[in-house]
Parts: structure tokens; sequence; C-alpha cells
């Protein structure tokens, strides 16, 4: 009777260990989830300093703006690539800076333009290139867009005006001075580049 006594104790003190052992898991499991939001939570805030007063301000989501991100740096792009003056120092500086925007494609054409003497021509006619953006259409899931514009060439002896349709794919990279979206164009081509008017200019 004492043994059985004894074996029910040790039975029910096992019940209890287990039982015990097993709230502390369930209790730190839910104490590190609360945590866990928590510091997420407090990520999405921050805090500018206004005459060292110390405000809080809602951190935006990245990706909820990331869209907007993604047109302004294919505008900024094609802003830089063919919005050009007659200064070959400034072609080339413009050249630059667009190069940090793309991938080899862009390379190949800027290669492609410069060996037809697409530039020279602009030095020699004393060309001003100015892109119009009409529209950038994006397909967020394919990282794909394409980009609508109007290009007007303004020359001595005649103004013209081309539509320029271009499209490719985004890709996310980690951020820097020369790129600060974080977003490289990759497969980028020219789809449409056409005279829609030519305007000649009274040279007298």
């Amino acid at each position: 009777m004492i043994i059985k006594n004894i074996e029910a104790k040790i039975r029910l003190a096992t019940i209890i260990a287990a039982g015990s052992f097993l709230t502390a898991i369930i209790i730190t499991l839910i104490t590190c989830s609360y945590a866990y939001r928590q510091v997420a939570d407090s990520r999405k805030s921050i805090y500018i300093l206004n005459n060292n007063v110390p405000l809080m301000a809602s951190q935006t989501d990245v990706q909820m703006n990331r869209p907007a991100e993604y047109r302004a740096d294919v505008e900024l792009f094609h802003a830089l690539f063919f919005s050009l003056t007659p200064d070959d120092k400034y072609i080339e500086y413009q050249m630059k800076k667009a190069m940090y925007l793309v991938d080899q494609s862009g390379v190949e054409q800027y290669d492609n333009l410069k060996e037809n003497g697409y530039f020279n021509s602009i030095l020699s006619s004393s060309s001003v290139l100015t892109l119009q953006t009409d529209s950038i259409a994006l397909d967020m899931p394919k990282r794909y867009f394409r980009y609508y514009g109007k290009l007007k060439i303004d020359r001595r002896s005649s103004t013209v005006v081309r539509s320029l349709i271009t499209e490719g794919y985004l890709k996310d990279i980690p951020r820097s001075d020369n790129n600060p979206h974080g977003v490289l164009i990759i497969n980028w081509k020219t789809l449409e580049n056409k005279d829609l008017e030519d305007v000649q200019k009274n040279t007298f």
C-alpha cells in the first residue's frame, strides 16, 4: 500500500513537472513573439529632432512606395540619356550618370549611337535635345516597364519631334549616391523612335 502511494506521488510529481515545463515553453514562445512584434513595430517609426526635441514620425513601408520609385528611376535614366546639349563634356557627364542606372544593354545602345556618329551630329548641328515623358507603364509582378515620351530636337534649321517608346525590366540593388533609388534597368531596348513632325525654321 505504501509502495502504491509512493508510485502515485511520483506520477503526480512527474505530471506536474511536465506540465510546468510545457507551460514555461508556451509562455516563452508567446513572450518572444510579442517582443518580435514590438521590435518590428518600432522600426516603422523614426524620430526627428526639432530644436533638440524628439518628434516621432511614421516611416513609410518601402514596398508601398516602390512603384513611384521605379517610375522616378526610369524617368531619370531617360532624361539623362536623351536630354542633351551640343557640349561634349556635358554629353559625357550625362552618359556617365545614366550608366549607373542601367545594365550592359544601356552600354551597348550608347556604344552603337557613338559608333554611328549620333553624338557628333548633335555637336555639329548645335542641336538641343529635350525629352518629355508622356507615361510610364509598370507591370509590378514582372517588374517590367514601358516608357512613352516625345523627344524634341531643336536644330539651327529645323525642330523635329520624335515619338520615343522603350521597354525593359527593373532589378532591386543596394542604394548608393549614384543610384539613390536602388533600381537597375536591365534588358533595355528602344521599340520606337520615329519622327512625328519636322518644322523648318526661317533662316533669314
